[in-house]
Parts: C-alpha cells; sequence; structure tokens
C-alpha cells in the first residue's frame, strides 16, 4: 500500500492505517507478522518515520504520555530572537507561507537550533488548539520531547520531513499535519532552526512538503546574499586600512569570514579564538597575531615572533548533540571551537575510529560506499585542512601523532550523526549497539 497517496486522497481512511502500523510498532509485531497466513503484509512506516521511532523506541519515551513542558519565559524568547539569524529571513518566510497558513486553517512555527519555538503565525483557531496543548510560543519540540514532529525531526535528519496523524510518535498529537524542513546557515552548515506549517489532519495537501521545503531554501538564499554584502562593507572599510599596512594582514568579520587580504594568500575563513578580544593572540593557520578592531569585524596582522615550542594539542570532536557537531583544538596557546558541517563531522569521525589513516579511496568507501569517489573526498579534505590543517597528515588522511583525540558521543549510538547514511558511521552504530528496532522493507 502507498501510503502517502492514501494521505492525499482519503485522509481519513489513512489516518486508521497509520493508527495501526503505529500500534503494530509499538506491540512488537513485525511487518511480515501475516505472511505465514498467506495475508499480504502489513504496511510500514515510511522510511523518516520509521528512523525517528526507532529513535523513540531506543531512548524509551512515552507514546502516551503528556508532554506539556514549561515555555520559555518572555525575555528568553526576545533574547533568542534578536540573537537568531532567523529574524533576517522571516519575511521571506512569511511571504512564502503565511498565505497557505490563513486559507489552509495552518498556522506557521519559526523555531531555534534547540527546537524551541520563537514565532507563530496563522490561523487564529489553530493558534488557540496549539495553546491549549501547551505549543505555544516558546514551547519544546525537540523529539526527546514530544516524539517525531515536524519540527524537532527535521532538526535531527536534516532533511524536510511531513508527519501525519498518527505518524506522530505521541498520541496527543495525532491531530494534527506537520511538515518542516531545516534551516541551515549557507556558509557553513550549521543547523539554525527550521520552520513548519502544521494544522489539522484533514488539511493536508500533497504539495505541502515540496512548497516548505522551497521556502526554507529561500530563506537560505537570502542569508547568502546578506553574508555577501555585510563582506562588501567591511571590503569597503578595509580596503584603505590594508592599502597603508606594510606587510601581512587579513580583515575578516566576526565569524572570521575574510573581507580582505594583503601580502598573504586568500583563505575563506579564519578559525578564531572564542571570545576574541584586541591585541596578541594565536591562531592555528597564522601564528602570532596582533588584533585590531574594525567595524563589525576584525583586523588581523601576523607578527615575525617565533612560535611557541610544539608540544601536544587536544583535540575534541564533539557529536553528543544530535543538531550540532563541534572540534575543539586546545594548546598551551589557548583553545577554539569550530562548529561542523554535517559532511566534515562524518569525515572527522571516520579519521578518529581510523588513527592509523585512510587513504582517499578507503575514505570514498567509507563515505559514498564508492571507493573511486576520490576526487569529492580530497575537495572535502582540502576543506577541512583549511582550519584543521595544522593537525591533520595525508597520504593517508589522518591525526598527526602530536594530536591527542577525544570524540564524545551521544548516550544512544542512534543519535550518532543521525542524519547521516554514510557506510563507515552506519556500521558504527550498528557495532555501538545501535541496531534499528523497526525492521527495514
Amino acid at each position: 500500500m502507498d501510503v502517502t497517496r492514501l494521505i492525499a486522497t482519503d485522509a481519513a481512511r489513512a489516518s486508521r492505517v497509520l493508527g495501526g502500523i503505529r500500534a503494530s510498532a509499538l506491540s512488537g509485531s513485525g511487518p511480515d507478522s501475516d505472511s505465514e497466513s498467506g495475508r499480504r503484509p502489513r504496511p510500514v512506516p515510511r522510511p523518516a518515520i520509521r528512523e525517528s521511532w526507532n529513535r523513540m523506541l531506543h531512548s524509551g519515551i512515552d507514546p502516551d504520555h503528556d508532554f506539556r513542558v514549561d515555555l520559555l519565559s518572555r525575555d528568553e524568547v526576545e533574547r533568542r530572537r534578536q540573537t537568531s539569524p532567523l529574524r533576517h529571513v522571516l519575511p521571506v518566510l512569511r511571504e512564502g507561507l503565511l498565505a497557505l497558513a490563513d486559507t489552509s486553517q495552518h498556522i506557521m512555527m519559526v523555531a531555534d537550533a534547540d527546537a524551541r519555538v520563537l514565532w507563530r503565525e496563522g490561523s487564529t483557531a489553530v493558534l488557540r488548539k496549539a495553546d491549549g496543548q501547551g505549543l505555544g510560543i516558546g514551547a519544546d519540540w525537540r523529539e526527546e520531547t514530544v516524539g517525531t514532529n515536524g519540527v524537532g525531526t527535521p532538526l535531527v535528519s536534516r532533511r524536510p520531513v511531513q508527519v501525519f496523524s498518527a505518524e506522530h510518535f505521541v498520541h496527543a498529537l495525532h491531530s494534527w499535519t506537520c511538515t518542516g524542513a531545516p534551516i541551515t546557515d549557507p556558509r557553513d552548515g550549521r543547523l539554525l532552526g527550521a520552520v513548519d506549517i502544521s494544522g489539522p489532519l484533514e488539511t493536508l495537501h500533497p504539495f505541502t512538503l515540496a512548497l516548505v521545503d522551497s521556502v526554507a531554501k529561500l530563506a537560505q538564499a537570502r542569508l547568502r546574499d546578506l553574508h555577501l554584502t555585510s563582506l562588501e562593507q567591511l571590503r569597503a572599510v578595509a580596503a584603505p586600512v590594508l592599502a597603508r599596512i606594510d606587510g601581512r594582514a587579513i580583515a575578516v568579520d566576526r565569524d572570521g569570514w575574510t573581507a580582505a587580504v594583503t601580502g598573504m594568500p586568500y583563505t575563506n575563513r579564519l578559525a578564531l579564538p572564542d571570545p576574541v578580544s584586541p591585541g596578541r593572540c594565536w591562531l592555528p593557520t597564522l601564528g602570532l597575531c596582533w588584533v585590531e578592531p574594525l567595524p563589525s569585524g576584525w583586523l588581523i596582522r601576523p607578527t615575525a615572533d617565533p612560535p611557541p615550542a610544539s608540544t601536544a594539542t587536544h583535540i575534541t570532536l564533539d557529536l553528543a548533540h544530535p543538531r550540532r557537531s563541534t572540534v575543539t583544538v586546545t594548546s598551551c596557546t589557548g583553545s577554539w571551537t569550530h562548529d561542523l558541517t554535517p559532511r566534515h563531522a562524518e569525515l572527522l569521525y571516520l579519521l578518529a575510529l581510523h588513527r592509523g589513516g585512510r587513504s582517499a579511496s578507503a575514505l570514498a568507501d567509507d563515505m559514498f560506499g564508492d571507493p573511486t569517489r576520490t576526487v569529492t573526498v580530497r575537495a572535502e579534505m582540502s576543506r577541512v585542512r583549511r582550519y584543521l590543517g595544522a593537525f591533520l597528515d595525508h597520504r593517508p588522511y589522518r591525526f598527526t601523532e602530536r594530536a591527542k583525540v577525544e570524540v564524545r558521543l551521544p548516550e544512544s549510538p542512534l543519535d550518532l550523526l543521525p542524519h547521516s547514511l554514510a557506510p563507515g558511521v552506519v556500521r558504527a552504530r550498528a557495532a555501538s549497539g545501535g541496531q534499528p528496532w523497526l525492521e527495514r522493507r
């Protein structure tokens, strides 16, 4: 049975079918339990839903529990709004989705990377229904709080997801249909949050998923435009300053993205300490530098002073959070942290697993199941070396001997890079006890 087509043509029947699928999954009955009697096998959850239910079953979340939690305070909501990059793309999200929300009894929700709802607009009646279930501004929509849903599940899977009726793991949400898509930082792939359209189950439209995904991509394109505009403005300020400098210098924005350079090769981004302050500091790619403030950025000038003696460096690869992966480098000169894209998190995890090193073909096999895709691997490793090059060797690719590598893993193996389909990561999950609880078809 094509459940997706059934949802689009007969919502009431689809809700009953999905209720049966959910009951079968919770009772432990497999999809082939009727095959021996000659009856047709029972339908199974769609792949995105099955993966989410696996996580819910493994974590022990109660499918019949009351998921209500305390909302964020008004002050905390406002603080998050003011610091979220998503505030810059609200006009894009409203223009693309609010017309649908108003005409089809839906609401639009915009949540941050912690799945906390920061903005919510749309049908007044549906807003009241959400308030009655404790789903107001500041609500927590993480999977581990409310189960499979259109905000938390896209943030974990990093893919657009539609969740209809009984596909919600928690029973209290079965009267809803939710369609959400993640929004990432176009500069480095970091998760910024998610946008979701939710409403009564009978209002589902088959094209909603494609629409929400398209609007999320438009929001990311708008963020890219804003980034390029801000670099142009910084470049205009920095150009006359750099023209007067006799030697090497680089102007970067507050996140380390390069606006202009003089006397040195161009690099796309510098790994900066957190926090950055004027004065002398040590940067992994430039050595000892002088840092001076610029409007919305920094002027960085490498000095001629010798670097400190080579010492062991501690590298922490933090994969404990399913929605954010980071690498932190700590040495005698200080520490800095870099947010990882999903692809770079996969690569560094595989290198941490294989401290003896991996050839380009072996990494290609680990990443794509195709050892011939070495060009893609070399291109990605070249990008990784831009911020971690001092601690990586090649031929084969590996962490240097002087780097002490620590990997922080999530409590559940199913939360290890849950977006990843890389064969090497999938094997590592299985070896750690992360075998799926629901059968695959």
